[in-house]
């Protein structure tokens, strides 16, 4: 404090004569309203106070208010806004580019002229009327200018202007201004730089004359890279940070699993496989990776590191698996971050420790811009379900994406501006100074420790070659590769800036280089070539071509009354919302005889008997502790203070958290978030909730490339829930449809599970049996078609029993109808609404169905093959499979049960569709219309005539 009292003294002793009369009066105005005055002046009666004479009584400002004009005030108000626009705009003139334009940038907004000065106006002020820190060394207004230039117009700038918090700001500017941005190495240090960089040059080297014209997505142009993650790592261990995840794209990807992860080399080359004179096998000690069966390109796949000291592992590194869809990887590792931050062993929420991971995602310079899922993911970092305590972003700048240019990839003037709406601090930095990078790492680990923020770093260099080696950048970006060309290499230009500065020898940089070619060269030449001359085709583990009804899923009644009477218990005071307290307390008696559950109490009783079975939860979605139909209520709103309340949380069974959230307007993100969370917990019961089925249409990349695919790709488990309304109630085209068929043609290798049930006791089934799987070999992702209107349909709800006895049955036999295997000629076959919609018509009609067999298929994938043959061989007389779904014809099952049912088929039987016709969009959009279909979809299939089309392909 009394620092700060002596520097505004100072500052407020450098105004003499008119300046001081001019001062005063605005000072009269700043006090009447800040606003009334220019915003240079305001910000310095923010910083300073009031005038030091105005609070001296024996002040002579008469005296002093002698030859000085008006003028010289302007000119100071006009340096102090060049001081802030250097400030701001600085980086508009920084030395960002190693292979841009090699005259100096230029920038209007920052040239003293530009505001009326000149370079004897800031000669003759002194340096604390513009600089209140400026350090002993600048004693005017133009040091003041030329110093700061120095700061924000290097090789390394800064944008923070965007930023609204005080603090952060205040923190950024002094860490600047103090001359500590730029770290200070050893020569030690800087020697150990430069073998650093030689190493990872080398290595792209190698692989670029051994492996001729193979993809390979090279770092070079961006080296500075590995030494920048190697300090993350540096800092992460020694402040016993447990995980750090990362996530990136091709682009260096080879050499960050080499040199930061330790890949070993005999393993990456390896994965080249046909070189010129050999297959190649990694050394017997190479340490062993393992991916899934059907693999995947090699700058797709991941790994881990292990950092220890001694035998202790200090911090384990994740670099997540990723495939072509770039971006997309992003929401994945920062579920991998929460997931290893959240403690989920008490019940309630989960308590979340920021230091036990910390997340890194290196992005595409045209992607992180041009990819909707980066702002998907920015937008998730300061949420309280989904925040990770700060991410550090690098955005591997290398000028082009692919082949298109800058002025054709975005409408911004950098690539990181998008960061700006997030108010993320930004530093550009240029590759080709490899100090300056990692002083950028110190400042965003720093930072990010300090605020618990996002921070982003734009690496700025470029591509050595085109966008993989087999591609020539020259027909398309002549010119710049012109200059690439031409320009060395960061290890060349820094090992001369140690030359120049005596650090190293004249020949140390050159016995460098040829110590890491003769190491990668003797590690090649070792090793062993493949004599079998083929290579074993993986397949999928047994386990999981087995069934899946081990699994003992009921509960006994006793156990489930107490959690149901738990769940309407309130904590003393609380005023719930008095119309929905009373709907919930009709819950009570649900389990008593002759009563049933309908959907939203059967899935209540699910969560809290897997809560005390010791199994976390984590349940989200854009409405889910409402849930979007109103039906679920779990957290629960004080109509008076408005506090939340969720009845799980009061459990006094639950031996685990549960963690439900509203989730942004967001899938693709979102789901990717839980995806990454599901691999990253295992034990957790990791649920997603789409508020209608057809919004998963925005995830279909986390779906298609991780979520079906991961486990064969590379071994990567999941056991995920994703709840998707589905059904057809006049809703239109895009609430009616789950797009099922989307899932079902990804369906194979018991990749995961399919299913639309029916009652609320089936689901309870499912999803303890999904709970029970997890972190088992059986484990695998559940696609689950959930109702709407059904929700409160009395045929949906289940009595007792059904939850207390049995398991979930993947076919089940029509609820209501009355069986009579020996005179039944057709076996009617559907799955969902329909199937509720076909009872309520046998049940209003008068007819006996006698000759009617119907049967529900609740678990489309795995399909129950066995199961159905059985019951078929129970029909003697049976002349007809009918197939009946109210999706279109080439939406929904149809497509995928046809050839099941048709292997199924006997002498004489024929296989029959009812259904929607083929169809571009998935339902009519008039209430009418569609009511009108659907019941004539209804009376087909139970109508004794035959009826619907043939199976037979034309």
């Amino acid at each position: 404090m009394a620092q700060n009292v002596e520097s505004n003294e100072r500052f407020w002793a450098e105004f003499h004569g008119p300046n001081m009369g001019y001062v005063e009066e605005q000072y009269e105005l700043y006090k009447e309203d800040p606003n009334l005055v220019d915003q240079s002046i305001k910000q310095m009666f923010d910083r300073h106070g009031a005038p030091e004479w105005l609070t001296q009584p024996n002040s002579s400002v008469q005296e002093e208010q002698q030859g000085t004009s008006i003028k010289d005030i302007k000119k100071l108000t006009s340096a102090m806004k060049l001081v802030e626009a250097i400030r701001r705009f600085g980086h508009l003139e920084a030395d960002i580019y190693p292979v841009g334009p090699k005259e100096v940038r230029k920038s209007p907004l920052v040239e003293p002229q530009t505001y009326g000065l000149s370079e004897d106006d800031l000669a003759n002020m002194p340096a604390a009327w513009l600089w209140e820190k400026a350090p002993s060394n600048v004693k005017n207004g133009l040091d003041v200018i030329k110093e700061l230039k120095k700061y924000y117009s290097g090789t390394i700038t800064f944008e923070y202007d965007h930023m609204n918090n005080d603090e952060e700001r205040k923190w950024l500017l002094d860490l600047i201004e103090a001359g500590h941005a730029r770290l200070d190495l050893s020569d030690e240090e800087k020697k150990q730089l430069l073998e650093r960089l030689s190493h990872v040059e080398g290595f792209e080297s190698f692989l670029q004359k051994t492996f001729v014209g193979q993809k390979r997505f090279s770092i070079e142009g961006l080296e500075s890279m590995v030494p920048m993650l190697d300090q993350i790592v540096k800092y992460a261990t020694e402040d016993k940070i447990e995980n750090i995840m990362m996530g990136m794209a091709h682009r260096g990807r080879l050499s960050v699993l080499a040199h930061v992860l330790g890949k070993p080399y005999d393993k990456i080359f390896s994965e080249f496989h046909h070189s010129p004179d050999k297959e190649l096998i990694p050394s017997e000690g190479s340490m062993g990776i393992n991916y899934g069966w059907t693999g995947d390109v090699k700058y797709h796949f991941g790994a881990t590191r292990d950092v220890k000291e001694g035998d202790e592992t200090k911090t384990r590194i994740t670099l997540a698996h990723n495939p072509s869809h770039l971006e997309f990887v992003n929401p994945v590792v920062e579920g991998f971050a929460r997931a290893a931050q959240d403690e989920r062993s008490q019940k309630g929420y989960p308590k979340g420790d920021l230091n036990k991971a910390f997340s890194v995602l290196i992005h595409g310079d045209a992607a992180f811009i041009g990819e909707g899922v980066v702002a998907e993911t920015l937008n998730l970092s300061g949420l309280p379900g989904y925040s990770t305590g700060g991410t550090l972003h690098i955005i591997a700048n290398n000028l082009v994406g692919y082949t298109t240019n800058q002025t054709d990839g975005r409408s911004t003037r950098y690539a990181s501006d998008l960061a700006k709406g997030f108010e993320i601090p930004i530093i550009h930095v240029n590759a080709d100074d490899p100090i300056a990078c990692i002083s950028a790492i110190k400042i965003a680990y720093d930072y990010r420790q300090k605020f618990n923020k996002d921070f982003l770093i734009d690496l700025v260099g470029y591509r050595r070659y085109g966008h993989n080696e087999m591609d020539e950048p020259r027909t398309t970006q002549p010119a710049l590769y012109q200059k690439i060309d031409e320009h060395p290499t960061v290890a060349n230009v820094y090992a001369g800036v140690l030359r120049d500065k005596g650090v190293i020898g004249e020949d140390t940089f050159k016995k460098i280089q040829e110590d890491v070619e003769d190491h990668l060269r003797g590690i090649y030449d070792s090793m062993k070539e493949n004599e079998a001359g083929s290579v074993e085709v993986p397949n999928m583990p047994k386990v999981l071509a087995n069934g899946l009804d081990r699994f003992e899923t009921a509960v006994d009644l006793d156990t489930l009354k107490a959690l149901n009477e738990g769940l309407l218990n309130r904590p003393e005071g609380f005023n719930g919302f008095k119309k929905l307290e009373k709907i919930l307390s009709r819950r009570k008696n649900v389990l008593e005889e002759g009563n049933k559950a309908d959907w939203g109490a059967g899935e209540a009783l699910t969560y809290a008997s897997i809560l005390q079975d010791g199994i976390p939860i984590r349940l989200t979605g854009q409405d889910s502790e409402r849930g979007t139909f109103a039906h679920r209520h779990l957290v629960l709103h004080d109509v008076e203070t408005n506090e939340k309340y969720c009845p799980m949380h009061g459990l006094e069974q639950a031996k685990a958290s549960f963690d439900i959230r509203n989730s942004p307007l967001s899938e693709a993100g979102v789901l990717g978030f839980e995806y990454g969370y599901s691999v990253e917990s295992p034990n957790t019961l990791v649920i997603w909730e789409a508020q209608f089925g057809d919004f998963a249409n925005a995830g279909q990349v986390i779906f298609d490339q991780f979520i079906s695919a991961s486990r064969a790709k590379w071994g990567e488990k999941s056991n995920m829930v994703m709840l998707l309304p589905h059904g057809y109630e006049g809703q239109g085209p895009e609430h009616s449809s789950a797009r099922l068929e989307r899932f079902l043609q990804m369906a194979a290798e018991n990749n995961w599970i399919v299913a639309n049930v029916t009652s609320s006791a089936q689901f309870f089934h499912l999803i303890r049996r999904q709970a029970a799987m997890r972190g088992k070999e059986e484990a695998r992702p559940l696609i689950l078609m959930t109702p709407k209107s059904l929700l409160r349909n009395q045929r949906v709800a289940s009595a007792a029993e059904e939850f207390t006895n049995g398991k979930f049955q993947p076919l089940r036999s029509q609820p209501n109808l009355k069986v009579s295997k020996k005179n039944a000629k057709r076996l009617l076959i559907g799955s969902g609404k329909v199937m509720v919609d076909i009872e309520e018509a046998i049940a209003n009609s008068e007819e006996k169905f006698d000759w009617l067999r119907v049967l529900r298929l609740e678990q489309i994938y795995p399909f129950p093959k066995k199961e159905l043959e059985k019951e078929i061989k129970e029909l003697p007389n049976l002349e007809q499979i009918v197939w009946v779904q109210e999706e279109p014809k080439n939406m929904g099952s149809w497509d995928f049960v046809d050839d099941y049912l048709r292997d199924l088929l006997q002498e004489n039987q024929s296989l029959r569709y009812i259904g929607r016709p083929d169809r571009s969009s998935p339902a009519v959009g008039v209430p009418n219309v569609h009511k009108t279909e659907q019941n004539q979809i209804v009376q087909l299939a139970i109508n004794p005539s035959k009826g619907g089309d043939s199976s037979e392909r034309n």
